[in-house]
């Protein structure tokens, strides 16, 4: 499985940007002026992970494959856009299509890039295409609880848009119901307000090691877990390296990660997913799968017959795998496990299934 992430925010906030210095490419026209990105940009990139290099090393496999994250360039929101100002319903429909969101917000100054506000304030800008998310919820709710709507949904789904309407008519975080129902039902109701999110403060290069006084004021409201603080010129830059000179150039400035890592790791960590591996001589590869998911969901990742026809699967771990210098040896002593259909995989985990077909 991949995963998508829209970037959102208001205009000339830098997704485009940050959506070319991302994907390495220059698909979104980044101008500036509002509204330069209309239709959605798409970038479906490999999700880097040190692991599989060791893993191909180990097992001298011909190929690697990363597990891939799509990025989608959204246009810039604007107040009013669940009203259609600036094309918002357009936009907004795109935001439903994506797993998780990336908040992209303004936290630098200049007089170059125009700001579609008088001020530079990354809360309130948040909070504009916050409420706008909402308003299109609530829109989208009481259309689905008319009373010759209300007759084809579930009880799930009604008792998730009636709980919603309620949080939303009296300012109740929305974030509760997650508490009550699972990830795969409240993903089914569409609501923009519950996708998990990851918030972006873009700044210039003086700031992307310890911040400025915006990213502090942004961080002290909605916390650090979820917050990154990225220059998207610097992610631009860095690309248009080739990979010498991107690790001299990350050494010089003193940036440990790039934006494509960070993002990847908050959106595995926001979503619940983990990473397992398969690994042998032709190739090796990784999967992404949900947290606490069973040995025959996981093999349904690479065949819908290897999880019909699930029979046992071979599991060593990544550490033991690398240690014990691949399966023969893993197995020799005592590191390889046989486990069955209830075997929940763990991160990391190299496997091998058994099927019949």
């Amino acid at each position: 499985m991949s995963f998508k992430c829209g970037i959102v925010g208001l205009p000339n906030v830098g997704k485009s940007t940050l959506f070319n210095a991302l994907t390495n490419s220059s698909k979104a026209q980044a101008a500036n002026f509002p509204f330069c990105t209309i239709d959605p940009n798409v970038g479906v990139v490999p999700v880097p992970d040190k692991r599989l290099k060791n893993l191909a090393k180990v097992s001298n496999s011909k190929k690697i494959i990363n597990t891939t994250i799509s990025f989608v360039d959204i246009a810039g929101l604007v107040k009013g856009a669940s009203k259609g100002e600036g094309l918002g319903n357009k936009f907004l429909s795109h935001i439903r299509e994506v797993d998780a969101i990336i908040h992209m917000t303004r936290c630098f100054d200049s007089v170059d890039i125009q700001n579609v506000n008088l001020t530079v304030d990354p809360i309130r800008d948040l909070e504009i295409i916050e409420t706008e998310m909402m308003l299109a919820d609530l829109e989208s709710i009481q259309k689905r609880l008319e009373k010759n709507n209300k007759k084809n949904i579930d009880e799930e789904q009604l008792a998730i848009l009636e709980t919603a309407l309620d949080c939303i008519n009296n300012d109740k975080d929305i974030s509760i119901l997650k508490n009550d129902f699972n990830r795969k039902q409240l993903n089914l109701s569409g609501l923009l307000s519950l996708k998990p999110k990851i918030f972006v403060c873009n700044v210039d290069e003086q700031s992307v090691h310890s911040g400025n006084n915006y990213t502090k004021k942004f961080i002290d409201k909605f916390g650090q877990e979820n917050t990154l603080i990225v220059s998207a010129d610097i992610e631009n830059q860095i690309n248009e390296l080739d990979i010498v000179e991107k690790k001299n150039y990350m050494e010089m400035i003193g940036l440990k990660e790039t934006g494509l890592n960070l993002l990847a790791q908050k959106g595995y960590k926001i979503l619940e997913l983990d990473t397992y591996f398969t690994s042998g001589p032709e190739e090796s590869r990784a999967w992404t799968i949900q947290k606490n998911c069973t040995a025959p969901k996981a093999a349904g990742e690479i065949h819908t017959d290897f999880e019909k026809g699930f029979i046992k699967v071979e599991t060593v771990s990544y550490d033991d795998f690398i240690s014990n210098d691949g399966w023969v040896k893993s197995k020799a002593n005592g590191k390889m496990r046989l486990e069955g259909k209830d075997y929940i995989v763990k991160d990391g985990d190299v496997l091998n299934f058994r099927f019949n077909t």
